[in-house]
């Protein structure tokens, strides 16, 4: 009989008390130490907010494992949820050498030549949005970011038809929007993502 590996979506997306412990820790002391971030915001609504929504715990845990630094960026008073953007200086390291998206991966595969996956699925796994455009520039108003890397943002339908697909970067004190094929990918290009708790 042959034994099959499960699928992603079989694990229970829950982390271990130790880790619980050890994520809290990491993401009270980035929310302390950037304040700029969250100005108005309290640390302990914030955590109750966490330990309520283990799932999304997961998924935090996922932004940090894979290199993104994960920060409290705003917070939406008509929900009440907090929203967490992935806050490291440059694109996340454990999320580069990407294509945007399957089909742009399978384009890519089809010529023999094997990406680490794609952001929209890296993403969807994850359980987190990839940024908008929008949401990028309002994320480089606090900080200098991707200087030496570049992110896929979420792409308009319009141009991922056409086979196009957005990236972003900063460069010489300015944000700058590019344009790639959608199989591109590059061993500085990552995605940053968003999440609501």
């Amino acid at each position: 009989m042959i034994m099959r590996k499960p699928s992603f979506t079989a694990f229970k997306k829950e982390l271990s008390p130790e880790q619980r412990e050890e994520l809290l820790r990491a993401l009270k002391a980035r929310f302390e130490k950037n304040m700029n971030r969250h100005k108005v915001l309290e640390w302990a609504k914030v955590q109750a907010k966490l330990e309520a929504n283990t799932e999304k715990l997961w998924s935090l845990n996922e932004m940090e494992r894979t290199g993104g630094e994960p920060d409290v960026f705003d917070h939406d008073k008509k929900t009440g949820e907090y929203i967490f953007y992935d806050c490291s200086a440059e694109s996340p390291k454990g999320r580069r050498n990407v294509c945007y998206d399957r089909e742009g991966q399978e384009a890519k595969e089809k010529r023999g030549v094997h990406p680490e996956g794609n952001a929209i699925d890296m993403a969807a796994a994850m359980g987190i949005e990839l940024l908008t455009e929008g949401q990028y520039r309002e994320l480089q108003k606090l900080g200098n970011f991707d200087t030496k890397t570049s992110s896929w943002v979420k792409t308009p339908s319009d141009i991922r038809k056409l086979g196009g697909a957005i990236f972003v970067d900063r460069r010489y004190g300015h944000v700058f929007v590019f344009h790639n094929s959608a199989p591109s990918f590059y061993g500085v290009r990552g995605f940053r993502g968003s999440l609501r708790v």
